[in-house]
């Protein structure tokens, strides 16, 4: 039994001349987040100016798909954690990247609003089975103590495809969006397919020791905040205050990050009078200083408290849009570029490794799942009320003053977000969703 047991533990120190799986994930996660970021996330923006142009399209309408296709993405979360729990993850990825492909060729070919809907829609669903949920649910389950730097070098696939924004609009006015889109949906459907293949892996099929460290190097780096043994059942999350707070204080951030993500490049070229090609470039500066912030964020998360991490930057989500909103200024759009970047930087990534950290990974898809239905509420809300005001008052002053001061509120929840304790967690019930 001895020889049965040191000869496992062999079988699990790391060979040094092998990658550990878990960063393979994350380097194969942040190339397909890159190319999400740039040609859906943050490209909705560029793709709302030029369909503004083309069709006349007020920027209500706009709001309102963009909130229908990020509540739809979210209405399908706990589905699509079941799926994943029971399926895997590159069954889900392989869908959506087939989906995708069809959703894409066809927005290339759209001539009315009613045909600019219903493709969203599908192409949503694409990119929701190949992104966020599936993404961050295959990096968590390789990582316990490295789990903020995992998940934010793989955000900076994010930050790199939002920087990259600006192409998005070159191809608009070289060869026309329509083949741009055409072109962009092959490519991010052909990654998705082979990056499934990547992703998908198993640490249960695996030898390799988490966090690929070995068991004394391990010993050395301190478990987060909440980290430990237990692995709740989404049933069992949902009982606890820890999993309310850490929704709504994540749907007070997405408040910010979705309304400028939607609306910059809108309220630089209307408001401000910019060219397109230069609120472009504008709003590809953001995803600039996130970059730095994820990698600061990286290396702060695994050692600082998540939750602090995550109230000063809601503050400066805050300070950032009020700057832009209400000072007139070249330096105040610079402001809010870098005070908002390094925010969203800083804190994208502790919103997933805290979860983790509070809930366990079993069940983290199905948790997901569910908590994404809440987030979005503020996804949605953000960009479709400062749509409507503008619309509305004629300028963008309103809807994004309380944006800020939605993002203000929102730090009160990250102070009530302590961890479960072992107790609640006894306590909590068996019942899964």
């Amino acid at each position: 039994m001895a020889r049965a047991s040191a000869t496992s533990d062999r079988q699990r120190l790391r060979d040094p001349r092998k990658a550990y799986t878990g960063w393979k994930i994350v380097a194969t996660g942040s190339v397909l987040w890159a190319l999400q970021s740039m040609l859906w996330i943050q490209g909705y923006g560029n793709l709302a100016v030029e369909l503004r142009n083309r069709f006349g399209w007020s920027k209500t309408f706009l709001s309102i798909v963009y909130a229908v296709t990020r509540g739809q993405g979210a209405l399908i979360g706990p589905g699509q954690g079941r799926v994943i729990e029971h399926r895997g993850v590159t069954y889900v990825m392989r869908a959506g990247a087939l989906i995708t492909l069809v959703s894409f060729i066809a927005l290339s070919q759209i001539q009315n609003r009613f045909q600019f809907v219903v493709v969203m829609i599908f192409a949503s669903l694409g990119i929701s089975l190949t992104g966020f949920l599936t993404l961050t649910t295959a990096t968590v389950r390789w990582f316990e103590r490295r789990r903020a730097r995992a998940l934010s070098l793989q955000t900076m696939g994010f930050a790199v495809g939002g920087f990259a924004g600006p192409l998005l609009v070159v191809g608009f006015a070289t060869v026309g969006w329509r083949w741009t889109l055409a072109v962009a949906g092959i490519v991010l459907a052909a990654i998705s397919w082979w990056a499934s293949g990547i992703v998908g892996r198993n640490p249960g099929d695996s030898d390799e020791p988490m966090d690929g460290l070995d068991p004394e190097a391990a010993k050395a780096e301190p478990l987060a905040e909440g980290a430990g043994e237990d692995h709740l059942t989404a049933g069992q999350a949902i009982r606890t205050r820890a999993f309310w707070m850490i929704s709504f204080g994540h749907g007070s951030a997405l408040l910010v990050v979705s309304s400028s993500m939607a609306h910059l490049t809108l309220f630089l070229t209307e408001d401000r009078a910019y060219t397109a090609g230069r609120a472009a470039l504008v709003a590809g500066m953001v995803p600039l200083f996130q970059f730095v912030g994820t990698a600061l964020g990286g290396q702060l998360g695994d050692r600082v408290n998540k939750r602090l991490i995550a109230g000063v930057a809601m503050l400066l989500h805050a300070f950032a849009m009020l700057l832009l909103t209400w000072v007139d200024h070249v330096a105040a759009i610079g402001g809010f570029v870098v005070m908002h970047g390094i925010a969203w930087g800083v804190r994208g990534p502790q919103m997933q490794a805290i979860r983790a950290d509070y809930f366990g990974t079993t069940s983290f898809a199905r948790i997901m799942g569910w908590s994404s239905i809440i987030v979005t509420v503020g996804s949605i809300s953000g960009p479709l009320l400062a749509g409507i005001l503008a619309d509305t008052t004629g300028d963008y002053k309103l809807g994004f003053t309380i944006v800020a001061c939605a993002a203000f509120a929102g730090t009160i929840f990250w102070i009530l977000a302590k961890p479960p304790t072992p107790v609640v967690q006894a306590e909590a019930g068996t019942a899964a969703l």
